[in-house]
């Protein structure tokens, strides 16, 4: 989990790059990028393309569409960070509707760190900062249908190969982007058809640790680490964009930090 939010991390930085580009075309490709990689290894090894449960894959690519979509079209809106750190409220959507569909149990002290972490977040993303409306209803929408796409995932458990359900992901967005994408096309020069194909392999070793996180672990352990995610993207906006950060933002990111460290430890020292 830990590397798929590096990757995804990276892959929004490159996504804010090409936001001058429609955000149908940005789906478009970064489906493309993924598929290079999940149909050849699918083929060579030789696995079955449609799966067995191929109504929750269908199910777990129409939400992976929709909360894509919705996560691009954000950044079109809001600052790269603001954006990141919002769409991480995913986890506990996740760990909501893991109680309640698949009834994992949350411990009380879980569900105060939760609410620790997600404090972090929103004080990250700044009190009193005038947001857009509009981007903040798309990254709300991401928000949501990602913390579907956590239990959906854990609901397929071992029963569907990684490539599998990323490969039903990835050729809906292909299909649903290169036909919405068609009156809004714009030819990308060199550079920008490099962070193109970049966005799609970035997504792909995203989305493949991610899917094989939640295949072997539960939703409410592995769905917090997904606020690594918004350190990372802070580190990147420090060190690559040389942004400062304020004593407020360091604040926040301890208490991610802090929420998310406790309950990995809390869950750790349960028996088995």
């Amino acid at each position: 989990m830990i590397i798929s939010a590096i990757a995804f991390a990276l892959m929004s930085t490159f996504v804010k790059y090409l936001s001058d580009f429609h955000v149908y075309q940005i789906v478009f490709f970064r489906s493309i990028g993924t598929l290079c990689f999940t149909l050849p290894l699918l083929i060579f090894r030789k696995v079955p393309l449609f799966g067995n449960q191929k109504k929750w894959l269908i199910v777990r690519g129409v939400f992976g569409v929709i909360s894509l979509t919705c996560f691009f079209q954000s950044l079109h809106y809001l600052p790269l960070g603001t954006a990141v750190s919002l769409r991480y409220i995913a986890p506990i959507f996740a760990a909501v509707f893991a109680f309640i569909f698949l009834k994992e149990k949350i411990k009380p002290i879980q569900w105060l760190l939760f609410l620790i972490a997600f404090v972090g977040v929103l004080i990250i993303k700044g009190f009193g900062v005038e947001l857009n409306y509009i981007g903040l209803v798309f990254v709300l929408f991401s928000a949501l249908f990602l913390g579907l796409i956590f239990v959906v995932i854990r609901k397929l458990g071992a029963t569907e190969h990684p490539l599998v359900i990323i490969n039903y992901f990835m050729v809906m967005a292909f299909v649903f982007g290169g036909l919405m994408s068609i009156p809004y096309w714009r030819t990308p020069t060199i550079i920008e058809l490099f962070l193109f194909l970049s966005i799609g392999i970035l997504g792909y070793i995203g989305q493949l640790y991610m899917t094989k996180a939640f295949q072997v672990q539960e939703t409410n352990i592995i769905a917090p680490i997904k606020y690594l995610e918004v350190v990372i993207t802070i580190l990147i906006g420090a060190f690559w964009f040389n942004e400062v950060y304020n004593l407020w933002t360091l604040l926040g990111i301890f208490l991610i930090l802090f929420g998310l460290i406790y309950n990995i430890r809390l869950k750790q020292s349960e028996p088995k």
